[in-house]
C-alpha cells in the first residue's frame, strides 16, 4: 500500500505526534515489515515490529525525504533490529510457538488473507526453501518481494550496489526455481 500525495503531509503530522497519523504510517506498513521479520526468523516478530516503530518514533523528526527514502528506512530499521537480535544470540527457532501461531491464526476467521499468507511464509514450505539460500540472497528476495521495495532501496539498505542486488535477487530466484522444479516429476 502507498500513502500518495498526502504522504508530505502524514510525515508532518506524525513527526507532531498526531495519532491519526502514526495510524495511518502504522497502517501502510506494518504488514510488510511483519511480514518481512517473519520471513527472516525474527523469534517474536510482532515484538521486533514494535521496536521498529518506537525506533521510528524516536527518530522520525530528523527524517527528510519522499514516500520511496522513508519506507527504504523503515526497512533499513527493521533490518537493523534483526541484525541485534542476532548478536544478542537471541535467535531461536521456535517452532511449537510457530505452530501455535499457525493454529491461532486458523481459529480466528478475523484473520485477513495478508496475514495468513505471511504465517505460511514464515512457517511453510516456501520459509524451508529461503533457509537454502546465502543470507543476502535471502534478505534481497525477501525486501523485494514481502517488502515491496525497488532495488535501489534494497541496495540503501543492505549497503551494496544495485547492481550487486540485480545479481544476488537472479541468484536466488534461480537457485529457488531448481529447488522447486526438483520436487516436480517430468
Amino acid at each position: 500500500m502507498v500513502i500518495g500525495p498526502s504522504f508530505d503531509s502524514v510525515l508532518a503530522a506524525a513527526q507532531t505526534g498526531a495519532d491519526w497519523a502514526w495510524e495511518a504510517l502504522y497502517h501502510d506498513l506494518a504488514g510488510q515489515v511483519l511480514g518481512y521479520l517473519r520471513s527472516r526468523g525474527a523469534s517474536d516478530p510482532e515484538d521486533r515490529l514494535g521496536d521498529v516503530f518506537l525506533q521510528l518514533a524516536r527518530n522520525i523528526g530528523t527524517f527528510k525525504g519522499d514516500e520511496a527514502a522513508f519506507r527504504s528506512w523503515v526497512f533499513m530499521v527493521a533490518h537493523h533490529r534483526l541484525i541485534d537480535e542476532r548478536r544478542r544470540g537471541s535467535r531461536r527457532k521456535e517452532r511449537l510457538i510457530g505452530e501455535d501461531r499457525e493454529l491461532d491464526a486458523l481459529s480466528d476467521p478475523r484473520q485477513s488473507a495478508e496475514a495468513e499468507a505471511m504465517t505460511g511464509l514464515a512457517t511453510g514450505d516456501i520459509r524451508r526453501r529461503l533457509e537454502g539460500l546465502s543470507h543476502d540472497q535471502r534478505d534481497v528476495l525477501t525486501l523485494r518481494i514481502i517488502g515491496g521495495l525497488t532495488v535501489t532501496e534494497i541496495a540503501h539498505i543492505l549497503r551494496k550496489r544495485p547492481g550487486a542486488v540485480k545479481a544476488l535477487q537472479r541468484r536466488g530466484l534461480n537457485a529457488l526455481r531448481k529447488e522447486l522444479t526438483k520436487d516436480v516429476p517430468l
